[in-house]
């Protein structure tokens, strides 16, 4: 398996579990969505509208190198009870969208300017995960991904972290035991306490 290989099934992964913690959420019902989250400033409702957007419209935009219309930008897409099912489908279509070698060359538009394709499609994945984490532990969930894919969230939140907390994307990084996995290493460096609960 080539590197290009092993992120798509890194892309692929984070996308199931992702798809796994939305329905969480949906399970837990809309009463939920007002609640507070690990990332400060944003309750679960405004943290799940910019996970949606960006790690699955977003995400398949970036490989069409297409814009994101301002109907979805502007979208809450937590109404109505099959939001979740809806944003697995559009996980699919991301995915699906990166499975052609080609759409990893080059450069995407990102942040007002471009990078590579690579490092934007691997700053997703980070963004499936990490988010993804700060919404689960919301509704008192994991995530749950392998270690290969801890270890590779991991090294991208090492490689860009200060660009992230150059915007305020990330917070100061947290001190974490010493036998924790690479993905509560990526939670700490990424300014997360993996200790964080709801309750």
């Amino acid at each position: 398996m080539n590197d290009i290989e092993r992120h798509h099934a890194h892309m692929k992964e984070c996308a199931a579990e992702a798809a796994r913690i939305a329905r969480a959420v949906a399970a837990a019902g809309p009463d939920r969505l007002g609640d507070p989250t690990p990332c400060a400033g944003y309750d679960l409702r405004t943290l799940v509208n910019h996970w949606v957007l960006y790690t699955s419209h977003g995400l398949e935009h970036r490989a069409l190198r297409a814009q994101l219309p301002d109907e979805l930008t502007e979208r809450d897409f937590t109404v109505g009870a099959s939001w979740a099912e809806e944003y697995a489908a559009q996980l699919d279509r991301a995915v699906a969208a990166w499975a052609d070698p080609a759409v990893w060359e080059g450069d995407v538009d990102f942040g007002g300017g471009s990078a590579p394709a690579v490092d934007v499609a691997s700053m997703v994945i980070k963004e499936m995960a990490v988010h993804g984490w700060d919404v689960a532990r919301t509704v008192g969930e994991d995530v749950r991904i392998s270690p290969e894919a801890g270890e590779f969230v991991l090294g991208v939140v090492e490689e860009h972290g200060e660009l992230y907390r150059q915007y305020d994307g990330f917070a100061d990084p947290v001190p974490v035991d010493a036998a924790a996995s690479a993905f509560e290493r990526a939670l700490g460096s990424s300014g997360r306490d993996p200790r964080w609960s709801a309750a």
